[in-house]
């Protein structure tokens, strides 16, 4: 797997390639200063592991509290005794907090702020007596420049951590001060394995293989990443997340605008439309008074024929039942058919009165009994009254009136009826 260190200078790095085959291990980390940020032992915790985190400042360790519930955090100095101290803190930096005095006067001649408190102070020995029940796999010692007084409190005989991982130059400074407090250490059958410009790593007599992993510094082939760059990639990845989303969002955002571009576009024709028919309704509406004008001359003309045609039929019903009209109908009969008709009408009237007459004899009983002996004896007369019927019947046949004049117009002559037609035909239109 890929190794995360958040140690400051890759300690945690150097300390996996040795003890990362140790299953629940155990540490021990004096100035533990913060749970995450340049601690040793935060790689180990995610893996498994747990120990004991000392730190004195009570606002530190509340995070520790809160981060590490498998460790047992204690807000103390170690010392080489039981008692207090006055720790000299620099609030502006994490981590320059330190015991010694003469740290806190290099600090205020850097201009910095020191701030001092009292802290409580145990040795290492009565820790590991109170709260160690195995192995102690690696020591880890970081108090600016109170790392001798830390190792006098600790009972090596008794308690052998298998790595020692000491800090080993001044506050905020390259130069060495490891020969003050080395001895303490080689004394106790440790072997120097390492320094790595910051720190110095030795490793107990009793575990000499572990030597060979502390040769060479942290490199490609510990396949690690520190975590402010895993953090940084998970910061890209995020905002790579938020960019590709922001892309989405405008991709969205684009083709709503188009749909609306589209829907204004639709919009505008149907406005354009609408400005069509309301300017063919305004020329319509302006047609309205002189369609008004001209349907009320249509209707004054409407009367007015009307009135005329009601006059008309009036005048024809008085002329047709005048005296006059009915007294002249023979004079105005012979005027239209001319000499000729008068001729006609002279037979017409003679055969008339001989089909009265043969009517009258034929509808007397005593009459009929003493002319038809007559007629029978002779064939003469026979001939002549057989043609004197037919000559009748045809003129009857003729005479009949047509089936589809009325029968109020029938005793009219077929010129007073022709004439009334004609009248009648000139009207209709009028009418309708």
């Amino acid at each position: 797997m890929r190794f995360i260190s958040y140690a400051q200078n890759n300690e945690d790095v150097l300390l996996w390639r040795a003890l990362g085959h140790v299953q629940d291990g155990f540490y021990i980390d004096v100035g533990a200063s913060d749970p995450v940020e340049h601690s040793v032992t935060k790689a180990f915790y995610d893996s498994g592991w747990h120990g004991i985190n000392i730190e004195p400042l009570p606002a530190h360790i509340e995070a520790f509290q809160e981060q590490r519930p498998r460790d047992i955090n204690l807000a103390l100095a170690a010392g080489s005794l039981e008692g207090s101290l006055t720790l000299y803190d620099v609030p502006a930096v994490r981590g320059w907090a330190s015991p010694e005095a003469a740290v806190a006067e290099m600090h205020r001649a850097e201009g910095h702020t020191v701030a001092e408190l009292a802290v409580p102070v145990r040795p290492l020995s009565a820790i590991c007596a109170e709260h160690v029940r195995g192995e102690i796999h690696f020591l880890k010692i970081d108090v600016e420049g109170f790392e001798a007084e830390v190792l006098r409190g600790m009972d090596f005989e008794r308690w052998r951590p298998w790595v020692l991982v000491i800090e080993a130059t001044l506050p905020n400074s390259r130069e060495t001060n490891h020969e003050a407090w080395e001895a303490l250490v080689t004394g106790q059958r440790y072997r120097y394995a390492w320094f790595d410009g910051l720190n110095r790593y030795y490793v107990a007599d009793e575990h000499p293989e572990l030597m060979a992993h502390f040769g060479i510094q942290p490199n490609v082939f510990d396949e690690y990443i520190s975590w402010h760059l895993d953090r940084a990639w998970i910061a890209n990845a995020a905002v790579g997340r938020a960019l590709q989303e922001r892309d989405q969002q405008l991709d969205t955002a684009r083709a709503e605008l188009h749909d609306m571009i589209q829907f204004a576009g639709a919009l505008e024709l149907e406005k354009q439309d609408a400005l069509n028919e309301i300017a063919r309704l305004h020329v319509e509406l302006a047609e309205i008074p002189r369609l008004q004008a001209a349907l009320a001359q249509a209707h004054a003309e409407g009367e007015r024929v009307t009135l005329w045609a009601r006059d008309l039929e009036q005048r024809l019903v008085a002329t047709l039942n005048s005296t006059s009209w009915r007294i002249t109908a023979p004079m105005r009969f012979v005027m239209r058919r001319g000499p000729d008709s008068m001729a006609n009408l002279a037979r017409r009237k003679a055969k008339g009165a001989a089909r009265r007459g043969l009517r009258w004899l034929t509808s007397r009983e005593a009459v009929r009994r003493t002319i038809l002996p007559l007629v029978l004896r002779s064939p003469r007369l026979q001939a002549l009254v057989s043609r004197t019927l037919v000559a009748a019947k045809r003129s009857l046949a003729d005479a009949a009136p047509a089936s589809d004049v009325p029968s109020a117009l029938r005793e009219l002559p077929q010129s007073a009826r022709e004439a009334l037609d004609q009248l009648r035909r000139a009207y209709a239109p009028h009418q309708e």
